[in-house]
């Protein structure tokens, strides 16, 4: 069962390091892993090509894009036999406004229409006190543009604090539920679930999941994006 909300002991360390750096920092390694990398399996069958939109979260912030969610992702769907390519295209400190005005751009790079398309983003609103239904309209935006595109989406959701009020946390928590329902996603509630009580699975910062709890979110939510998959046409 998903739980509904962050703990407020991991949270306020969270809150006062966003506070202090409105930072936005690129992952220590920039080098995405080779294709010959051991830990990448070679997998027949056709490429199912997916599109990892998000913030630092998905960029590999403190890791490298060697050890980022996407890349790990990307073996591990490989050693279920699915012949993934995860593309990364996340920016580190990316609010929704920002990732809603690039998304056409990002989608119209792709050589190839991505069969799928995870999109992370919401924790820097929240944290930069953004309201709820700014973050929900421009999501909404980026949903519109996949679907008219025809690309399935899998929301990648997260969950407010208690300490922002029970107002705020109501709006913010839901708009990942309402927005897949009205445009027909697929739904991670809250896809830090597997770490959040974990602090020694997140980096010095207290935002950042280490190598080690990156393969636990992996391990936690691989069965829903191999579902989020359109059956092959």
């Amino acid at each position: 069962m998903r739980l509904s909300h962050w703990s407020i002991a991991l949270l306020a360390p969270v809150l006062a390091a966003c506070s202090q750096a409105d930072t936005v920092v690129e992952p220590a390694e920039t080098t995405a892993p080779s294709a010959t990398s051991p830990e990448r399996k070679e997998v027949a069958g056709p490429e199912r090509h997916i599109l990892a939109f998000g913030d630092s979260l998905f960029a590999g912030y403190g890791v490298g894009l060697t050890h980022s969610y996407p890349t790990k992702l990307e073996y591990a769907l490989r050693d279920k036999g699915i012949n993934a390519i995860v593309t990364n295209a996340a920016v580190s400190g990316e609010t929704s406004a920002a990732g809603a005005k690039r998304f056409a751009f990002a989608l119209d790079a792709q050589k190839v229409k991505p069969d799928l398309i995870m999109l992370e983003l919401g924790g820097n609103d929240m944290l930069r006190g953004l309201q709820p239904a700014e973050t929900r309209a421009n999501f909404a935006a980026m949903l519109g543009e996949a679907k008219k595109r025809g690309i399935p989406v899998l929301l990648m959701g997260m969950r407010a604090p208690p300490n922002y009020g029970p107002e705020y946390q109501s709006e913010f928590d839901s708009l990942y539920g309402d927005l897949a329902k009205e445009y027909g996603a697929a739904i991670v509630p809250f896809w830090l679930e597997a770490i959040y009580e974990k602090p020694q699975l997140f980096q010095a910062d207290r935002i950042h999941p280490t190598i080690e709890g990156i393969d636990l979110l992996v391990e936690d939510t691989l069965d829903e994006v191999q579902a989020a998959l359109p059956p092959v046409s």
